[in-house]
């Protein structure tokens, strides 16, 4: 069985979505530059359909999280923007159209039922309403020897942190300010990070950490 691990952009003054989300501004306001890292590289650029791109040590580290994925698991929110009855959510199948860009079966923390969507290139969405232990077990038994991402947002890393169920932690600090927003580092419980890695860029510093409770 793989790791479980959460890999995520963080401003300097502990952010990873700026204030007031909304379907047009998903992350917040100031939230995308938060990514701007990583929409460069080449290695974001080719699971996105998309031609181009940079290569250097920070597409290294995208392309070293996203090969390592046998499963993905996300909150409601992350995947739609939405609350409430799937029919009152106007963006009910999700941010990233026909051919989403995971390409692995991915798990959707939510109050609310639904049937699995099936999509493009290997991705599907399955909507799990009975907690996180629930949406980990069929995420797991999905990626095989693989490994399991919680891709967020603050909520779901926070609430698999707190469980004891997290083993890794890569936190992509990048030096702006966004005032508010989405808090990532608070309500955690008191686990104990090792840090085993950190690489600078211009854009950003990468750290890692394994987690023990």
């Amino acid at each position: 069985m793989g790791k479980v691990f959460a890999d995520i952009s963080m401003s300097l003054d502990g952010f990873v979505a700026g204030p007031k989300p909304s379907l047009k501004d998903p992350l917040g306001q100031g939230g995308e530059q938060l990514h701007e890292w990583v929409l460069k590289t080449a290695a974001w650029r080719k699971p996105h359909g998309k031609s181009g791109g940079e290569t250097g040590p920070d597409g290294d580290i995208f392309e070293e999280s996203f090969s390592r994925n046998g499963a993905v698991i996300m909150g409601r929110k992350m995947f739609s923007g939405g609350t409430g009855p799937w029919k009152d959510d106007p963006n009910a199948d999700g941010w990233w159209g026909n051919n989403p860009p995971f390409h692995v079966p991915v798990f959707i923390l939510t109050h609310n039922s639904r049937e699995t969507l099936k999509k493009q290139g290997g991705t599907s969405f399955t909507f799990v309403t009975d907690g996180i232990e629930s949406a980990l077990s069929q995420g797991q038994a999905a990626a095989g020897d693989k490994d399991v991402s919680i891709a967020g947002g603050a909520s779901a890393i926070q609430q698999f942190i707190k469980a004891g169920l997290l083993d890794e932690l890569q936190i992509h600090i990048v030096p702006v300010l966004l005032g508010g927003g989405a808090r990532l580092l608070e309500n955690l419980g008191n686990p104990k990070l090792e840090k085993v890695r950190v690489i600078d860029s211009p854009l950003v510093t990468h750290l890692k950490f394994h987690l023990k409770y």
